[in-house]
Parts: C-alpha cells; structure tokens; sequence
C-alpha cells in the first residue's frame, strides 16, 4: 500500500473540525442519554472521530447500536478475527422469518461497522478488508440459506436425487465475492445449482426444478428485501444461463449442457472468479471441476482477446453514454482494465497453468508474474494502481454504506475521503489517482491494439486470389500479378483447397483471410522471401482447425514476423513450429527472455509442467514431458539464432534438458512397473543410466540422439518384487530399461523426445539391455578397448540411484586411472581415429566435415580422451571432468596443456561447436566451405594433437 492510503494525523480542514466536533458531541450526548458508558481516553476519542470522518454509515450504526461505544464494544470494535467463522459459530437464526430478517441486517451492520474501525485506523490492509468483507457476506448467505432451506422443509420435505440421497443446492459467488475480494457496500453476483434431478420426500412433494426455484426466491428475500434495519445485500443472479430469461437455479447437467454449446466469451471471464460460498461446498466444487474445460481450453487459447475486445467496446460505449469516465471500476484505467489484463492471462494460459486459475485478482496476478507471463514492472504498475483504486472504491462505499465507483460531487464530502485516505486534500487524492490511471491505460492498451492494423500493399488482389481459388477459378496470371513463385501459388492453393479451410465457420473464414495479406507481407519482407512463404502457408494448413493459434498470429504482429524470419532463416526451428503448432506460444512467449539457464531450473520447470496435469497418466505424462522438452528446446534454439547464448552454453543446457527428460521418463517408467508388479526390496531404485558421448560430455545439439547404458544393483538381482505379479530382481530391472527406451522413443501427438543409441553399453548390442553394476565392472576392468575407455572419459550417470551412481563413478575412476604407456595409447587412439575417418569423413577439397574433418570435433575430442587415459593414473583430478571445454581447463591446470595449447583447443573448441550447431538449425549438413578462419581452427587442434603425441592421420577424403 501506498503512504498516501495510510490515515495520517495532519491538521484538517475548518469545515471538517467543525462536522466533527458537531458529530462526536451529538453521539456522546446520545450516549448519556443511553446510559452507555463511554471513555474517550487512550486514543479512543481520535479512533472515533476518524470513524466519524470516513463513514455516515457508521455514525447511524452508532446511533442506533450506543452499546457499541461501552468498554467492552470498544474492545470488539479493535479486535480481528474471522467475521464470518464468528456468525456461523453462533446459534443461527430464529425460526421466525421477521425476527430473521432483523438478525441478519442488524449482524451485517455490526460487523460492517467494525470493518470501517479497523480499515480508517489502520488496524487491517486493505487485503484484510476485502476478506473479511467476503468471509462476512459468505456467512450471510450460508445463515439466509439455512433459514431458507429450513422454511422449504417444513412444507415440502428434504430434496433427494433419484437415489433417495439427501441433497442441498451449491451458491456460487461469482465477482468480486467469489475472488475473495468483495467491496464493502456490493451487490453479490451468485448461481445457485444443484447436483442431481429429483424431488423432495414431503407429503406435498416438489421436482428438485421446482423445490430450488422456491428455496432460491425465499432465500433471496432474506438477504434483499429492504425493513427498517436495510437490507443484508443486493443480490445479482443475472450471469445465469440465459440471463434473468433462464431458470432460478439449475441442475449441474443443464449447466454444463448450456456452457458446453451456448456459452459465450463473456461467461468465460466471469467463471474465472468463481466459488462455492454456501450450500453444498464440495459439491460446488465438483461443478467447478465440471466446467473447467469451458473456462480453461486445453491448449494455449488466444480466442480469449477476441472475447476481451467485444468485453471492452460495450463497456466504453456505456461509459460514453452515461458520462462514467471518473468511475473508478469502468472508467480509463480503472480496476476492470486492470482485472482483464489478468484474466486475459488466465483464460489463455489456465488449461496448462493450474496455478493461474485463482478466482482473486492479487493471487491471479502474483502467479502470472512468477510464471513469466506477465513482467515485473508491468505486475507492479498493476498492483500498485489496484490497491490504490480498490481502497478509494471502499471508502466512497464506506460514506454511505451506497454501491458507487464515483468519487462524490458535494466537496465536503470528496474531502472526507481524500484526508481520510491521508491526503492533504481532494486534489491530491486526485492527482495521485490520475497517474495511476494513466499507468494502466498505457499498460493495458497494448493488449488491445494488436488486431488492429492498416491493409497491407497488394491485399486486394491478394484477396481476390484467395476466393478465386477456393471456387477452382484461379488463373496463372493472377497468381503472377501477385508476384508468387510456383511452390508459393501451390502452397495457398493447396490451403484455399483444404477440407480444413472448407470447413471452417463464416467468422474463423474471415479471420483467415484478415491473416493472410499480412503473412505475405511478413513473408516478403523476411530475408528469404522464397522460403519463407511456401513455410508460412503449409503452417496456416496445419493451424486452420486451430481457431486459438490463428488468433496468436493475428492479435499479434511481433509473433508473425518472428515466425517468418524463423521461416526464412531457421529451417529447423520452422520445421519444428510445423510439426507442433504449440510452439507458436514459444515464438510469443514473454518469457522468451527468462530461459531456464541451469540444470536445477530446467529440472524444476519440467516438474512445474507435469504437476499441472489435471488428468494421470502414464500417456498423457509423456505428452506433457514432450511439450515441455519441444518447447524449451525450441526457446534455446531461438536464443542461440539471436546471440543470447553462446554454443557452449546452449549445448550444455541442451545436455541439461536431456538429463530433466530422462528423470522424468524414469519416473514415469518406475511407476508404471511398480504399479504392475510392485518393488523390489532395499533403499533407493538400484538403477541408473548412464549418459555417453554428447549428452555425458554436455554437449549436446538440437538434433542429437542419446548413447546411454543402463545398470543396476547386483544385490537386488535374484530378488523378488513385492507386486500382485513379482518378478525377479534381473527380470524387473530389465523391463524397467525397456520401458525408458519405449518411452523415449515413442511418438506422441508432441513428437517423438530422442533416438536412442544402447550400443555402447559392455559387448555392445550382442548383451542384455541393462546389467548389473558388478558385471559392468567386470568388463570395464577386464575386456573392454581402448576406445571403450575413450568413451568412459564423457561417461557419468545422468539420473537414478545416487548410492549406485557414487558406485560408478568410483569404477570409471579406477578404469581410467589405471597406469598406462603414453606412446601405447597414442597409437591406439590414432589408429581408431584413422579407422573412423576412413568411414565416416565426408570432407573433400572444398568443403570441411565439421565432425569428422581433420581437426573436427572428433579429432579434439579424441586428442582429450588420449591425454586423459595416459595421464590420470599420475592425476587422477582429471577423471572428474567429462565436458571438453572443462577436460582443457583442468588439462591446462595440470600443466599436461601448455597455456597457448589450451587457448588454441578452447577457440577451436567454441568455433567449430557454433558452427555445427547453426548448421543444424539451418536444416543442413555440418559441411562448410574451407574458409580461412575455419581452415586455422582445424589446424590448431593437428598442431596441438601432433605436440602431445597424438598424429591423426587423413582419410581418403580429406584435404
């Protein structure tokens, strides 16, 4: 909260002393009068008068209720606590209606009353306020509905459904209310449902229809009829389906009937704040459950703007229309421009956000920043001005006890509230509410402008084209005049032609063709026209039953022009966006600058996604794991091709996602074998897999499969799981490693997560697929190559049992450790190297294998793993390493590398990686022309390999 809400002690004005003296003279008069005893020492006289100050509502209270200002009325006036727990902990109400109708006002006035004390003392935030307002109001409608219910009961029995079970109706606040945050003088915005059709087992039985219907009207006149005590609140049931034409309250099978085929944009954003408040809670929340796929689409919804825009024209043609342009809730920048910029979040992103789905507006909008979704200083700007418009709202309403969003006219009264909000004046309060107006207006316009744009050059005929092909009467001219090559011409005929377009609805035909000219026009002003168009329509082809990412593309031209420069400059990254339409929310994504840049934050974002799940399972776990994986690779990828990350980096967060993916898959794959056949005895999982080459070095690249080997805990093999079909220690191990290889190797409507290579694993692909970590030893100690070793050098285990994991990792120590002659395996490793560049070299004179390449990648990999095997026994510090940039710095620091060696190896190292990776995300081969630049890197790592021994021979095809 801001200082200037905080009630301040400066002097007032002479018109309000004089209101104030006259009021507190008058109320102590009344309390002599009363006979109440009232001391005004200890600060009791300044608390009354700023309750004086705020609120005529509460000096009527007074008035009417003196005993309020005794000793012990003073004390409850200061005191917290929960409203609404303290009503429904009391007796509840008599059975008599009138004696009913007077209880209830006369409780709401009480506590109302020790609200404004608490809010214009600064004993509660504002938060505080909006609660206990809500708890107040939750406990009114629960007291009025007992009543109510108790009332129907004596003359029509107990509502049952068709099973004889006993049943209550569900009130759903909706609103203000139903966000917890309901201001102090609102009507209440309510549905009431009930779960099953039936009837009441009275002697004068009613349908469940009928019986609701009467409970809601008697209810409702409980809480809205006006006595000489007022009125409890104005209730509002006119967001029921159809209006105040529809039903009174209904069953919750005709509710999600209606929401399923009629309901509108407008219902969407007003279920947002949804929540059971009386009645039947649970049962209300199994309606909630119900409708969430009305209220939350399952996949990214940006329909959601279209909704928001219709939203907002009616509400600024009101304001037009009726001069509401100070009111503090519809005007500019007032709190509905701030609650949509919120709920535009929550309606686009809830389906896959559980945490956004909070009916509050403060809870909502902390969700959204933390997500990313909405920037920090946009979330402040919004808080910042809600708090501010939200505590002035109360306060006008606290004057009167009136429902209005206006400041008053008659001055007095605006300078009331402005010092009792602590300003020195009205015009401070209103400057200060000014700026902050403002600051909303410019936060939230942009999320309105984005539909809006100019025609684009060439759109007509562009347009005429488009019909022309839809009805076969296209001609080549026409496809010439609008200067499309012929893969382009095939490429918006084939989609004019599609049965996707054909079946579109009259406004999603519209849509498309508003899109259109201005994909061409993206596409035109990309840096390759002519791949990028053919790209952008066949992504259109792919998107048309797809009404939500249309809309991505149309609401926002920042996303289509990335989309195209992707189109014309990133073929993978295109290709990827083709397969998964989803990722279109990555080429948005506000978080597109927050990636996740270490292991734990990358771990943790893929846990995130699969906790969203709101259904289990182990089909719909992998098709989450393969959305996120797709997704934050994408988001690397993209950092990569803007020079946010350099390849190292991108590589070893590459490496990083792999890693997540697999324990998640783990997870995944445990589970779903311990369901079937139980657990094997003893601590931990007894299971781990171990990452080779460029997933174990950290170097991972977009395209690459994943060499991995798999062992498990010799001690658990000839025991048995404790499942309802046990299975053998070795037995469930290895079905265990089949199911991470089916996992990862299984497509889904996501795609497929990696290839898998198992071949490294001891005696290759002739051998079981997991082993015991005893016989892995064995072998490692005892049979295996040279180049197996070699291997060892990038080998670490990427996920499972931490006890077996130290356990190989001693292992692979020992086995590289162990003394060996240096010249013995620089031969070896040259002989190897030689061996697999007369296989697998694609050089020739002109252009350069950047793998495979004399002084490739592969050359300084295998140069590392050399020096690793022929030095660790005398430094063992260097088994501790597997990724080749931290292999060269501990080399260096151990003097085995001479500085300007390792420098050389490190900007090979850098360039070459860059280098392969831009060329996977240019869809082609890793072959580039000689140029000088690459040529010296090449060079450097021959020079520094034939110094350290190691001469790596040409194949054939190398120059």
């Amino acid at each position: 909260m801001s200082q200037a809400c905080v009630t301040a002690h400066a002097p007032l004005a002479p018109s309000l002393r004089a209101l104030l003296a006259q009021r507190y003279a008058d109320l102590v008069a009344h309390l002599r009068m009363s006979a109440v005893p009232y001391y005004d020492d200890a600060g009791v006289a300044e608390r009354v008068q700023r309750l004086l100050l705020a609120s005529d509502f509460a000096y009527g209270v007074l008035r009417a209720q003196p005993q309020l200002l005794a000793p012990a009325g003073l004390h409850w006036l200061g005191s917290g606590g929960d409203p609404g727990a303290r009503l429904l902990a009391g007796p509840g109400l008599p059975e008599a209606r009138d004696a009913a109708l007077m209880q209830l006002r006369q409780a709401r006035a009480r506590e109302a009353l020790r609200l404004v004390f608490r809010d214009v003392n600064a004993l509660d935030t504002l938060a505080d306020t909006l609660a206990a307002t809500s708890s107040l109001h939750a406990a009114l409608l629960e007291l009025a509905l007992r009543h109510a219910e108790r009332s129907l009961r004596a003359r029509h029995g107990v509502l049952r459904d068709t099973q004889g079970r006993a049943q209550r109706m569900t009130v759903l606040a909706l609103g203000k209310l139903g966000g917890g945050e309901l201001n102090f003088s609102s009507d209440v915005d309510l549905i009431l449902a009930y779960p099953e059709e039936g009837h009441s087992d009275g002697t004068r039985a009613l349908e469940a229809s009928e019986y609701c219907a009467r409970l809601t009207r008697e209810f409702i006149g409980l809480l809205s009829e006006v006595t000489a005590d007022g009125q409890v609140a104005r209730v509002d049931l006119r967001l029921r389906p159809y209006g105040s034409a529809g039903r009174l309250a209904w069953s919750f099978a005709a509710m999600e009937a209606y929401y399923q085929s009629e309901g509108r944009d407008w219902e969407r954003y007003a279920w947002i704040k949804a929540r059971p408040v009386a009645g039947d809670l649970d049962a209300g929340r199994q309606l909630l459950a119900q409708l969430r796929p009305f209220v939350y689409r399952r996949y990214l919804d940006y329909t959601a703007f279209a909704g928001l825009r219709a939203m907002k024209t009616l509400i600024d043609a009101e304001v037009a229309r009726k001069d509401l342009a100070a009111n503090l809730k519809l005007g500019p920048g007032g709190i509905r421009e701030i609650e949509f910029s919120v709920q535009l979040e929550q309606l686009i992103r809830g389906g896959r956000e559980p945490g956004l789905r909070e009916p509050g507006l403060l809870p909502a909008l902390l969700a959204a920043e933390r997500r990313g979704f909405i920037a920090s200083a946009r979330a402040r700007i919004l808080r910042q001005a809600w708090t501010l418009l939200r505590h002035v709202e109360n306060r006008v309403q606290m004057l009167a006890d009136a429902q209005t969003h206006v400041l008053p006219d008659e001055p007095l009264a605006r300078l009331r509230i402005a010092c009792g909000l602590g300003y020195v004046d009205d015009a401070a309060l209103d400057a200060a509410l000014a700026a902050q107006r403002a600051a909303v207006s410019a936060a939230f316009a942009p999320i309105l402008d984005g539909a809006a744009s100019a025609s684009v050059p060439g759109q007509d005929a562009l347009l005429a084209l488009w019909r022309d092909m839809q009805v076969g009467n296209a001609t080549a001219a026409a496809i010439s005049a609008c200067a499309l090559d012929a893969e382009s011409g095939a490429a918006l005929q084939a989609l004019a032609g599609s049965r996707a377009v054909r079946g579109m609805s009259e406004s999603a035909r519209a849509g498309l063709e508003r899109l259109l000219p201005r994909v061409l026009h993206a596409a035109r002003h990309s840096a390759a026209p002519q791949l990028a168009l053919p790209r952008l329509l066949r992504l259109l082809h792919n998107i048309a039953r797809r009404p939500a990412y249309l809309a991505l593309l149309e609401e926002s031209p920042a996303a289509l022009h990335r989309l195209a420069v992707l189109c014309a400059e990133r073929a993978f990254l295109a290709a990827r966006v083709l397969a998964q339409p989803l990722l279109l929310d990555d080429v948005l994504d506000p978080r597109i600058e927050q990636l996740p840049l270490k292991a734990a934050a990358i771990a943790a974002e893929i846990a995130h996604l699969l906790d969203a799940l709101d259904e289990r399972g182990p089909e719909a776990e992998l098709e989450r794991i393969n959305e996120a994986r797709a997704s934050l690779a994408f988001r690397l990828g993209l950092a990569f091709a803007d020079d946010r990350a350099d390849a190292p980096a991108t590589a070893r967060r590459l490496a990083a996602l792999a890693e997540a993916v697999l324990n998640a898959v783990l997870r995944l794959a445990e589970g779903e074998l311990v369901a079937r056949h139980g657990r094997l005895p003893g601590n931990g999982l007894g299971f781990c897999v171990i990452g080779y080459g460029s997933l174990g070095g950290h170097e991972l690249g977009f395209a690459s499969d994943l060499d991995v080997a798999f062992v498990y805990d010799a001690a658990r093999a000839t025991l048995g799981s404790d499942g309802p079909r046990p299975l053998e220690g070795s037995q469930w191990y290895q079905r265990l490693a089949q199911r991470v290889v089916h996992w990862l190797g299984a497509v889904t409507r996501a795609g497929q997560l990696y290839a898998v290579d198992t071949r490294l694993r001891p005696d290759g692909s002739k051998s079981l697929l997991v082993q015991s970590m005893d016989a892995y030893a064995d072998y490692q100690q005892q049979r295996a190559w040279t180049w197996e070793h070699q291997a060892l050098v990038r080998a670490r285990v990427v996920c499972g049992d931490a006890q077996l994991g130290a356990a190989f990792a001693q292992v692979r120590q020992r086995v590289l450790a162990r003394p060996r002659a240096a010249a013995q395996v620089a031969a070896e490793v040259g002989a190897m190297r030689e061996r697999w560049r007369d296989e697998r070299d694609r050089s020739d004179a002109q252009r350069f294998d950047l793998k495979q390449g004399a002084g490739g990648l592969l050359d300084l990999e295998f140069l590392l793993q050399g020096l690793v095997l022929a030095h660790a026994a005398r430094a063992p510090l260097i088994t501790e390493s597997t990724a080749s940039a931290a292999l060269i710095t501990v080399l260096e620091s151990l003097h085995v590398l001479r500085a300007a060696q390792a420098a050389a190896l490190r900007g090979a190292h850098a360039a070459l990686l860059q280098r392969a990776l831009t060329c996977t995300l240019d869809d082609r081969p890793r072959l580039l022309a000689r140029e000088q630049a690459l040529q010296q890197h090449a060079d450097a790592v021959l020079r520094v390999a034939a110094e350290c021994g190691f001469v790596f021979a040409e194949g054939a095809g190398s120059q």
